[in-house]
């Protein structure tokens, strides 16, 4: 059989996994035998120490060595070794079933990019009885699915899965860089942004029949995998926090700026102004660090082309930011030198501290909006610069 003629990888990452790799190749064997599947199976083995390599070399797998460190890194190393067209990846812990590969297969065949096992129930998936720590099937799993699925409107039901395959075409242009388990969320988010078509089959999760402890670290891994949720979606990171805290300030600080406002027996005047002007600062920032980001992003080939942000560029350029930061620059410093006059008409002695603040806080406010406006406009227009 000629390298050409190989329709599947299967990649298997290993560390340490002598007490059921043998299993798990055997399956993957017998799947791709029984269904006259031209294949290879690799074991991309990050550093074992129990025998493992032995053990792939004996059974006929290819053996591949991955010395950088991480579930990625391992999984990176293997399927840059494939020579199949398609590649189906799983653990080497006999959790997953390599039986099931025609399935995923066939998914393939039918024009489908990436097809995602699911393990979860409200997915069709099975979890067997001590094959899923409680805190990863009631709290870890879903929570970060469903963040997932609400950061980037994706369809897949269990972002975490290991069992999953996908065209290597798809693989060169999703492009993962992690090498933690958060590749796993990176596959998944990435294919979903380039409008990849995915499908999801319903699979069975075993208990894992390893005799050491498991390579997940909970509470590090699942952070790993939300932080990277979050660096990939300045929308949630950024903008929506930062618009929030705007209007929220901007609204209450205009109400401010004409009355206090009493509730009761509390009265909220000036020093809630001032509160009201910081929660206005800080999110412009972050929605100017929303802004950045994803300009950034796009520049880089991590984020596709926004169709929204070319629209915004043809009506909002340099000139135009640095024209309405000096705009507001000078209302606040206008502003400031009314609130100087008042001081002045008193003979720059005992003033009326509300009035004079509902003059000085917004002054103050608009003067630094400014001043981030013009010079934001600088940084966007770098960032946005065409380069080779």
């Amino acid at each position: 059989m000629s390298v050409n003629e190989l329709e599947l990888s299967v990649v298997m990452p290993c560390l340490n996994e002598a007490d059921t790799l043998e299993i798990c190749v055997k399956k993957a064997q017998t799947a791709l035998k029984e269904f006259d599947i031209s294949g290879e199976i690799i074991i991309a083995d990050n550093g074992s120490t129990d025998g493992s390599q032995d053990i792939a070399e004996q059974l006929g797998a290819r053996l591949i060595h991955v010395d950088e460190k991480g579930y990625g890194a391992a999984l990176m190393g293997g399927i840059g070794a494939a020579r199949g067209r398609y590649v189906i990846m799983g653990d080497a812990d006999d959790s997953y079933d390599f039986t099931e590969i025609p399935r995923f297969v066939e998914k393939l065949r039918e024009g489908y990019d990436l097809v995602m096992g699911c393990r979860l129930p409200w997915g069709g998936g099975t979890i067997m009885p001590g094959a899923m720590p409680w805190k990863h099937r009631w709290i870890g799993n879903p929570v970060l699915t469903t963040i997932g699925r609400l950061f980037f409107k994706s369809s897949v039901s269990d972002f975490h899965c290991g069992l999953r395959a996908f065209r290597r075409e798809a693989y060169t242009e999703i492009d993962p860089r992690t090498t933690g388990m958060e590749f796993a969320s990176e596959m998944v988010i990435k294919a979903t942004l380039k409008k990849m078509k995915i499908a999801q089959i319903p699979i069975t999760l075993y208990p894992d029949g390893r005799s050491g402890k498991p390579h997940l670290r909970s509470w590090r891994d699942g952070w790993r995998h939300l932080r990277f949720m979050l660096m990939y979606s300045p929308r949630w990171l950024f903008l929506i926090p930062g618009l929030i805290m705007f209007l929220l300030g901007g609204v209450l600080g205009s109400v401010l700026l004409v009355r206090g406002i009493r509730i009761g027996d509390i009265i909220f005047g000036t020093n809630t102004l001032l509160i009201c002007s910081m929660s206005v600062l800080v999110g412009f920032q972050l929605i100017l660090f929303a802004a950045f980001t994803k300009i950034f992003a796009i520049s880089e080939g991590l984020l596709p082309q926004d169709i929204r942000l070319i629209k915004l560029n043809k009506y909002f350029n340099l000139e135009i930011g640095v024209l309405a930061g000096l705009v507001v620059t000078l209302v606040g410093f206008g502003l400031i030198v009314s609130a100087f006059l008042y001081w002045r008409a008193y003979d720059y002695g005992p003033i009326s501290y509300p009035d004079s603040l509902r003059m000085v806080i917004p002054g103050i406010t608009a003067f630094t909006l400014g001043i981030q406006i013009i010079f934001s406009s600088f940084f966007m227009s770098i960032l946005g610069m065409k380069r080779k």
